[in-house]
């Protein structure tokens, strides 16, 4: 799914059939955990038929990819979802294999390409800084960080992938549910996502930062929903100023008599199920409080009653008559309670592992490291460093010295000393230790201790290195 879909119908949708053309249920006030249940297993159903006979969900153009977070979301394993029970061909080790191969994305990736499949690898169990032993989603999208504005992913004017980098990078955790990046780097973008919220306290696709025009213009509930999530994942309390302003924006648009947002699109179903998600991943039960509508309705409400049951899909408008793959999705992950993606639940097949990732570097096969250089100026230096190891692991000093010549964007490191060999780091990009403040290093969100030349370094670990005590 494109990360703005839901600011347009896809071209094509799919048709009812059998089932998946009898009516919808009709509103009712506040959802009940009844009509919830149901909603997901009949949407995990709807949501299971678009499987391709090849197992896939993802492939060349706008795909339903994001199905792994609505799955997830549900509590569906993508291992589980297989066609005709073929579990050879099942969801997450196709999905998997697409993203390994070398043309993928396209010869023309954008960040966006990256984000999506990090969050939607990750709800489908497929760690994705370790897709394979060249495959770094984390690292694809840490080389489009903007060393110009600091804080932004990919260039600002579309800000939608500012927003998606932070879902993304702190939304998809490590397998044992760390955050991967360093404060620094969530500090940045959330500062750039502050920045960007409109006077009316929403967000829209385009970047809005200096331009007193577009603060003032009309926000949007998709874009609005992402923000939120993307504050939320980076660690703002939902009691923070700018997220109660943007749950005001989103009551101010709530439709009484349905429990519908209105958009800038009209009512919709992949609006309601952004902001429903955008609510959800900051814990702000959108059935209640400002959330039930003076006629007793809710956003969750209006989009049971897009749902046909027992086929399971969601329509796009009202006026619908026959489900949207886009919809579906969107709808199925809001009402499930979900975020913009979701831990994987643990399989019912037989011998799968939540989790699948590479364990290991593979000697002569290039890599990518995802790599934060803090030195305490204020000044983060964010890119992506690529090298071709020698062994089933390889060392801090190796990635340093890959980086003065192989980083993107470039710049990342321009010196370190020692320069070879052994021992503590005590300059980098001409910052020296001193006294106390030393530099430091830490691998996938864990503890800063010494960075010394020898530090191992695995498989997909995402690296941050900071000067200071």
């Amino acid at each position: 799914m494109s990360l703005q879909m839901s600011r347009r119908r896809a071209v094509t949708v799919l048709a009812a059939l059998g089932a998946f053309a009898l009516t919808t249920l009709p509103a009712a006030a506040t959802a009940t955990p009844a009509q919830i249940a149901t909603s997901k297993t009949n949407g995990v159903t709807y949501l299971k038929s678009l499987q391709a006979a090849d197992g896939s969900y993802a492939g060349s153009g706008l795909s339903n990819e994001w199905a792994f977070s609505a799955f997830a979301a549900a509590g569906t394993a993508a291992v589980d979802v297989t066609p005709g029970g073929d579990t050879s061909k099942n969801a997450r080790t196709v999905y998997r294999n697409l993203l390994s191969t070398s043309g993928w994305p396209s010869a023309s990736p954008v960040v966006t390409d990256y984000e999506r499949a990090a969050l939607n690898a990750y709800a489908a169990g497929i760690d994705p800084a370790r897709v394979s032993a060249s495959r770094n989603l984390i690292a694809d999208v840490y080389g489009y960080w903007q060393t110009a504005e600091t804080g932004y992913f990919g260039p600002s004017a579309n800000f939608n992938a500012t927003v998606f980098a932070a879902l993304a990078l702190n939304g998809a955790r490590t397998t044992a549910g760390q955050v991967r990046v360093p404060q620094a780097l969530r500090d940045a973008i959330i500062t750039r996502l502050r920045a960007n919220q409109h006077n009316d306290g929403g967000w829209n696709y385009s970047k809005a930062e200096g331009n007193a025009t577009q603060l003032a213009a009309a926000s949007d509930i998709d874009m609005t929903g992402a923000a939120m999530a993307a504050l939320c994942v980076s660690g703002v309390p939902n009691t923070d100023t700018d997220l109660v302003q943007a749950k005001a924006f989103l009551k101010s648009k709530l439709v009484a008599s349905s429990g519908a947002f209105n958009a800038l699109f009209g009512v919709n179903t992949d609006s309601n199920g952004w902001a429903v998600s955008g609510l959800n991943a900051c814990g702000v039960n959108p059935q209640t409080g400002d959330f039930l509508t003076s006629q007793g309705k809710t956003p969750v409400d209006f989009l049971i009653a897009q749902q046909f049951n027992p086929g399971g899909g969601f329509k796009y408008l009202p006026s619908d008559t026959s489900p949207s793959a886009y919809a579906s999705i969107d709808g199925l992950r809001a009402v499930a309670g979900g975020g913009f993606t979701s831990a994987p639940p643990v399989p019912v097949t037989a011998g799968a592992p939540q989790w699948v990732g590479e364990s290991s570097l593979t000697s002569g096969t290039a890599t990518r490291l995802a790599l934060t250089v803090d030195d305490g100026t204020g000044a983060l230096k964010v890119c992506s460093v690529a090298l071709t190891p020698t062994g089933a692991t390889t060392t801090l000093g190796a990635v340093l010295d890959a980086a003065v010549s192989a980083a993107t964007p470039s710049g990342c490191v321009t010196a370190v000393t020692p320069s070879s060999g052994t021992g503590a780091v005590t300059s980098l990009n001409g910052t020296a230790n001193s006294g106390a403040n030393t530099w430091k290093v830490s691998i996938d969100g864990s503890a800063f201790t010494t960075a010394a030349r020898e530090t191992t370094v695995g498989v997909g670990d995402t690296i941050a290195v900071r000067w200071g005590a």
